[in-house]
């Protein structure tokens, strides 16, 4: 009796077994490890900062055709937290302005490993995007702030010579993408270097109680540039009640240049400083790409 009962309860231990291994042979669908999807049409390039030694990477993306004519020259879209925003702005891009090539610039790649680990991938923005060193001693000390002008040397003298040198680019039509710190930057850039750019995209630039600064920077390039041959694209979320009245301050400090060549506008978008990021995207694409349709640089012809 104890014999067939063994028998039974390894016949059902058994068949269990075989069952359980069956439905999970059923319900495994994965057959390898898993990757990551890359990028179609994307080029990493490692790139290096001259002056600093520091290393970077560009995401190239070209426009269809590309390789096809090479006698047109392209638009380039150069942007910032170029993790952060490659997706949206490479979407819209291929269905809205079709005809440009993106430039993502990334952040340091050879930075300090026990920095990246405290406060991320993204640390050196806080350095390389910052217009002002920190009060705070030791914060100065461990992030560096306030070395906007070393990167903005970078991208004139090694990001923009690179692509230009090896890519068929219109020198005359790059626009400059930046969010946040980085729309900061693109202040920055628009009041310090102005022909660095011909257009600028300034999404809820994080102006603080940076603004007495930028009001300097405006005062010294009314002075020193009697034209700025800029369009500029600002905006900032309707939740951005304190952000907001800072971008207003620094909107009036474009508008009272009384500057005919500075086409300047602003839009308050639906969200807070997260969730305006993705239609700020689509919006300023749009808005660009009217601009190069009306400055006949769009070469769909």
């Amino acid at each position: 009796m104890k014999t067939t009962k063994l028998l039974l309860l390894i016949c059902t231990i058994s068949f269990n077994t075989i069952f359980a291994q069956e439905n999970n042979k059923k319900n495994d669908t994965h057959t390898t490890e898993k990757t990551y999807l890359e990028l179609p049409k994307t080029e990493v390039i490692p790139i290096k900062d001259t002056n600093t030694n520091r290393q970077y990477e560009l995401y190239v993306e070209l426009p269809e055709g590309y390789s096809e004519n090479d006698s047109i020259q392209y638009p380039v879209i150069y942007y910032t937290d170029a993790m952060w925003h490659i997706e949206i702005l490479s979407g819209a891009a291929e269905y809205i302005v079709e005809d440009a090539i993106l430039v993502g610039i990334s952040w340091q790649k050879d930075i300090n490993e026990d920095l990246m680990k405290e406060r991320g991938a993204h640390v050196s923005r806080f350095r390389d995007y910052s217009v002002k060193k920190s009060s705070n001693a030791a914060h100065q000390a461990k992030y560096q702030f306030g070395q906007a002008s070393n990167h903005l040397d970078f991208i004139r003298n090694d990001v923009i010579q690179y692509v230009e040198t090896n890519y068929r680019t219109d020198p005359d039509n790059r626009t400059y993408f930046g969010y946040s710190l980085s729309g900061e930057f693109g202040a920055y850039i628009l009041l310090t270097q102005p022909d660095t750019f011909r257009n600028y995209i300034l999404g809820s630039p994080s102006f603080g109680r940076d603004i007495p600064y930028f009001s300097e920077l405006a005062s010294n390039a009314a002075s020193k540039y009697k034209r700025l041959n800029a369009n500029v694209f600002i905006s900032y979320g309707t939740l951005e009640k304190e952000s907001g009245e800072y971008i207003q301050e620094f909107i009036t400090l474009l508008k009272n240049r009384n500057d005919e060549s500075l086409l300047v506008l602003p839009l308050v978008i639906e969200g807070n400083h997260q969730t305006a990021f993705p239609m700020t995207g689509v919006r300023s694409v749009t808005w660009l790409a009217n601009l190069l349709k009306e400055e006949g640089t769009n070469h769909d012809n």
